[in-house]
């Protein structure tokens, strides 16, 4: 038997979900970047898409362009970030020499430097790619580099005093580029199953390292 009450339809229909209200408190360019940062951990460049990335954050397709004009933006600004803290690493690092002297300096700088590449290796992995985020387009970017640059043209001196040039200073570079990438992309990545048999073959390559470079 119908009930004699009248039924209010507009209860009886599901409420279509909305877009959801911004919140003030959130950092949505933060999160966007640091969303980014882990897509590019986790399968590289071709992995990070404007359109993943708003889907990851939770946000509209189009929320991401009010911060980044397109992909290659998101990108510089997370080189960008990745040099900063690269130079603050391999700065801290320098200034070993004045407490603990110049081969401290050495091996602290060449640590701090796959330390970064180990942690961040997306990142790492399209800083020194200009396909992927061209100096002409992002003057910051390339003023971020030469920042890091800088650090190892300071570490040569350093190290070799008036003897420094930019053939040794690329040999300190190519020294621990090297290594990192034989173990996020190469066959030490194979080689080294645990982490602390990373650490003690880093260590042994260190101070193997210095020994040859201080004359030890």
């Amino acid at each position: 038997m119908l009930s004699s009450k009248r039924v209010n339809s507009r209860s009886m229909t599901p409420k279509p979900r909305g877009r959801p209200k911004a919140d003030p408190d959130r950092d949505l360019r933060g999160d966007l970047l640091r969303i980014s940062r882990a897509l590019l951990d986790e399968g590289g460049a071709t992995a990070l898409s404007m359109r993943e990335v708003a889907r990851r954050a939770g946000c509209t397709h189009q929320a991401p362009y009010h911060y980044f004009e397109d992909r290659e933006s998101i990108l510089a600004a997370l080189v960008m970030e990745g040099f900063d803290e690269l130079t603050r690493c391999l700065c801290a690092a320098n200034d070993l020499q004045l407490t603990k002297g110049v081969r401290a300096a050495l091996v602290a700088s060449g640590r701090a430097y796959l330390d970064f590449a180990l942690s961040h290796p997306g990142v790492f992995r399209v800083m020194f790619r200009p396909d992927m985020c061209k100096p002409e387009r992002f003057p910051a970017v390339q003023a971020a580099s030469m920042r890091a640059r800088a650090e190892l043209d300071r570490l040569s001196q350093i190290v070799h005093g008036k003897l420094a040039s930019a053939a040794l200073s690329t040999i300190l570079w190519a020294h621990v580029h090297g290594q990192a990438c034989l173990l996020l992309d190469g066959p030490l990545a194979l080689a080294i199953d645990t982490t602390k048999q990373r650490i003690a073959h880093l260590n042994e390559v260190a101070q193997t390292f210095a020994d040859l470079v201080l004359g030890a």
